[in-house]
């Protein structure tokens, strides 16, 4: 069934409304406007119109979106125009004078107006996504939004005044936002649980994948790496797609397995992928089916209510402008304040209260993540929006909380997931050689490497801490402590990870006590997010992290020395650390890059514990880096398997904490707590961050891993950047390999 006869009562009821208001925009095409904000309603209302336009075909034509008004069909030529046409005011060449840009709008509207009618006009640009998908009623709101604020400018021009009121500007945003959560917020979360609306699963599933016109159906941006990719995935013989997917929905069963959780109670399964990859997606789903398993496809957020500040969740095309996306990460500090937490808690509350029976029927998500473009370094612009110390806290509350009554409707000891991840284009002229080498990597031996890390865990148990060291630059030089064990025959600190959640295979990790854990964690360069931090230092005493800096912003990528508690405090309002022309100052540098690490690894928490200490032993995936020149490319899903990796932030464990977890060998993993998080026992609002950011050392800066027993000896495991433990030596063969 087209879902979107699921929508038709609720059109049919906005109906009138949505004419009127369109009608009311066309006419504001011959009316006079006083400048400067007369340009600005005139390029809002005409993109409204192209909306409008857009809308009328989609409607008109249901399905078969390659269709013209006429019924004529869109070449692929067409399609790419009117998709740039859709998209052009924000991508780079263009963003420098667009209303999007804060930086354009204030200098054009003013302070304080141009990040009103910035936020206003990113909101209504949402518009494309809801026409590709007839949701009239949500394009119908925004009408009336942008009329209301066009009246209330429109009544200040007759009583001869420039401007209304700033104030009243912003409350029309706010009460927006607020009122109509019950329609943005509660269909986040049906979307996110209900495969009824299958918009992009009968994209996946019914178009003719050999025709590429099928990608721009989605209405998401469309570059060439979708094509590229779309095309390349043609060109694979069937055995291998049927081997990618797999190896992707078998990790997604064996999760269920290994951790002793029961599949078949559920009915659907969130399945998360960028365009272009349809046709592995299409045999995932097949299998996923013969599991019993119903997808749900559900898009990347576009509204800043339901936007997060780091990542996208859902399916999702290449962003066609990073800066513009970095602008507008915290667009909720227009109206994040008490009140509206406490609102947004509540539609929540009730829409997993409506939708209780959908939430326990799902299994969790299956993500597919992409690896290979160029690190992006952000532009911090005074401009922009940013959350004061105030709604830092509340977000953070909010977090917190969504988290919790989430899990009350689906337990994290019910649900599991499995992530995989494949290069894009962008990884360089031998991305296809590297995609097959991915493939390979993502189907490694999965009985050899279990047995090889279950030498290494047995060595871990003996030890009360771990020491970790670099070489070659790289200053790492850290103690992590372990939780005593009372039976090591039947008891174990570390989880023995192979290829089911986290897939390529290869590491071990636990949850360290923070009490002991202390030292400098130091990396050259690493991918989190779709940030590429240099330099990377982070300072720990007893488990938390108490400094921190990159060298994004030296001119050299060097840091000094690393931040403190003051300076990250007053970096964290990076909305005003500086229009990121030139850093200027070695203090703005460093200030400017604690910023960067605040926001993206530290999830602005001005602190936060270690979560995991794990040891990569996938020294395939480190041959292949070094082999294509790709290492500093890598997803930290990939990176981790390459070395030690640190993760800050919640335990692997957050909310299954009581779970028993046990190896194949049949012991189990105690170490599932920290002092924090076992703060859930008397204050749950203390015991979780909401975030997990992990951060590797690679083969190449590592030094030693050294297992230290209470009395002091120690049982080496790396010694120099190589496994030295018997038993585990077959793993240097690649590194060989790597340094040849």
């Amino acid at each position: 069934m087209d879902y979107r006869i699921l929508l038709q009562e609720e059109n049919d009821a906005v109906r009138e409304r949505y004419e009127l208001s369109m009608e009311r925009i066309r006419s504001m095409d011959t009316e006079e406007m006083q400048l400067p904000y007369g340009c600005y309603f005139k390029k809002v209302s005409a993109f409204i119109r192209r909306i409008e336009r857009l809308a009328k075909r989609v409607e008109e034509t249901g399905l078969s979106q390659e269709a013209g008004l006429d019924g004529a069909l869109l070449t692929l030529e067409e399609l790419r125009e009117e998709n740039h046409a859709l998209y052009q005011d924000i991508l780079p060449e263009n963003y420098g004078e667009s209303f999007t840009n804060p930086d354009y709008a204030v200098e054009v509207l003013g302070d304080g107006y141009g990040q009103l009618l910035s936020f206003l006009y990113t909101e209504i640009r949402a518009d494309i996504v809801y026409a590709f998908e007839m949701r009239l009623m949500n394009i119908t709101i925004l009408n009336e939004l942008f009329l209301e604020v066009y009246n209330l400018f429109d009544q200040a021009w007759e009583e001869g005044r420039k401007a209304p009121q700033e104030q009243l500007i912003k409350d029309s945003l706010y009460w927006f936002v607020s009122d109509y959560a019950e329609v943005t917020v509660d269909w986040r979360i049906r979307e996110g649980l209900d495969p009824a609306l299958s918009f992009g699963t009968d994209i996946v599933m019914e178009q003719d994948l050999t025709d590429l016109r099928y990608l721009y159906a989605y209405g998401e941006y469309v570059s060439e790496t979708e094509i590229k990719l779309a095309s390349f995935m043609n060109s694979l013989p069937q055995e291998t797609i049927d081997q990618m997917a797999s190896t992707y929905t078998e990790g997604f069963r064996k999760g269920f397995q290994v951790m002793g959780r029961d599949l078949k109670k559920k009915r659907t399964v969130v399945v998360e992928f960028q365009l272009g990859f349809e046709r592995m997606i299409r045999r995932a789903v097949e299998y996923f089916r013969e599991m019993g398993l119903e997808p749900i496809c559900y898009r990347a957020a576009v509204e800043s209510v339901n936007r997060g500040a780091n990542g996208r969740r859902g399916y999702y095309g290449t962003s066609p402008n990073k800066q513009y996306d970095y602008d507008h990460r915290y667009d909720s500090a227009l109206y994040m304040g008490n009140a509206f937490k406490e609102r947004k808690l509540a539609v929540l509350r009730s829409a997993y209260e409506t939708r209780r029976k959908e939430a326990a029927w799902c299994a969790g998500p299956a993500l597919v993540e992409t690896f290979g473009e160029e690190g992006f370094t952000p532009v911090n612009k005074k401009t922009a929006l940013a959350l004061n110390a105030h709604q830092e806290a509340l977000t953070l509350a909010y977090a917190n909380e969504s988290r919790r009554i989430v899990n009350q409707y689906m337990p994290g000891d019910e649900t599991s997931f499995t992530i995989i991840a494949f290069p894009k284009p962008e990884i360089g002229p031998e991305f296809e050689e590297v995609f097959r080498e991915t493939i390979r990597i993502n189907t490694l031996d999965y009985e050899k490497y279990q047995k090889i890390q279950q030498r290494i865990i047995r060595a871990l148990d003996e030890a009360s801490h771990v020491l970790i060291t670099g070489r070659g630059g790289n200053e790492t030089s850290m103690k992590v402590s372990l939780h005593p064990l009372k039976d090591r025959e039947k008891e174990t600190n570390f989880e023995n990870c192979v290829s089911d959640v986290n897939i390529p295979l290869g590491e071990v990790f636990t949850s360290p006590i923070l009490k002991g854990t202390e030292g400098l964690l130091h990396v050259k360069n690493v991918y989190v997010e779709d940030y590429q931090f240099r330099n990377l230092r982070m300072v720990f005493k007893d488990g938390k992290v108490t400094e921190y800096s990159c060298g994004n912003f030296e001119e050299d990528g060097s840091t000094g020395d690393a931040g403190n508690g003051e300076a990250a405090g007053v970096a964290g309002s990076v909305g005003n650390s500086g229009n990121g022309e030139t850093a200027g100052t070695a203090g703005e540098a460093r200030r400017q890059g604690q910023a960067l690490v605040k926001q993206v690894i530290m999830r602005n928490h001005d602190w936060l514990p270690l979560g995991e200490f794990a040891i990569g032993t996938n020294t395939t995936a480190y041959a292949m880096a070094r082999r294509f020149s790709i290492g500093d490319k890598l997803p930290i899903l990939i990176a981790e398997k390459m070395g030690p990796h640190f993760a800050v932030g919640d335990t692997c464990y957050s909310f299954a904490e009581d779970s028993p977890m046990y190896n194949p060998d049949g012991r189990e993993v105690i170490a599932r707590d920290n002092e924090i998080s076992l703060l859930r026992k008397t204050d749950m609002s203390k015991a979780y961050f909401s975030c997990h950011t992990d951060i590797t050392i690679p083969y190449s800066e590592l030094g030693d891993i050294k297992a230290v027993r209470a009395d002091g000896s120690g049982i080496d495991i790396i010694r120099q950047g190589r496994f030295v433990l018997d038993g585990t030596e077959e793993l240097n063969g690649a590194l060989d390999e790597a340094a040849d």
